[in-house]
């Protein structure tokens, strides 16, 4: 890591008192900062929420290299190798996909509130589902190794976004 850097090993050392305290700010102030603006801050955007998942979704699709899915999502894999033996990646982890759960819930309310999302639908319950799909679609696409998992995923994706909307 230090070639990587170009800096010496006190000098990396000043600013993080260990491995464990620089792993936790690569984790915040690079993955967690590159999500927000692929993810969360897109929502935002959108008038509709339904249509804004769909092309954020797609938009990663088109716009990452076959290595970003070759390697999957950095997020998803800190989550899965280091909760179940760091408290802090833990948590942190789970802070920020509560995070990005709240966001989709909030779009979706807000579809609900321009009568576009059905308001039988509990937003919250349906975020949990969409975040995982969108995980869980980013782990098949990094365990096949196969970019077309992704676009597979993503037609369902869209076909349950169509089932929200108010008929």
């Amino acid at each position: 890591m230090l070639t990587m850097t170009g800096l010496k090993k006190g000098a990396l050392y000043h600013h993080f008192s260990s491995k464990k305290d620089l792993s936790y700010a690569v984790l915040e102030e690079q993955i967690l900062k590159r999500i927000t603006e692929l993810w969360i801050e897109p929502l935002k955007k959108f008038s509709g929420p339904l249509q804004g998942i769909d092309t954020v979704y797609r938009n990663l699709e088109k716009n990452w290299s076959d290595e970003f899915f070759s390697l999957g999502c950095p997020l998803n894999n800190l989550a899965q190798e280091m909760s179940p033996i760091d408290e802090g990646f833990r948590k942190r982890n789970d802070d920020f996909f509560q995070d990005w759960k709240t966001a989709i819930a909030a779009a979706l309310k807000k579809g609900q509130q321009q009568g576009i999302v059905d308001t039988s639908i509990n937003p919250d319950d349906s975020a949990v589902f969409i975040l995982s799909t969108i995980e869980g679609s980013l782990g098949l696409t990094k365990n096949h190794q196969c970019k077309s998992v992704y676009h597979s995923c993503g037609k369902e994706l869209k076909r349950y976004l169509e089932t929200l909307r108010v008929r």
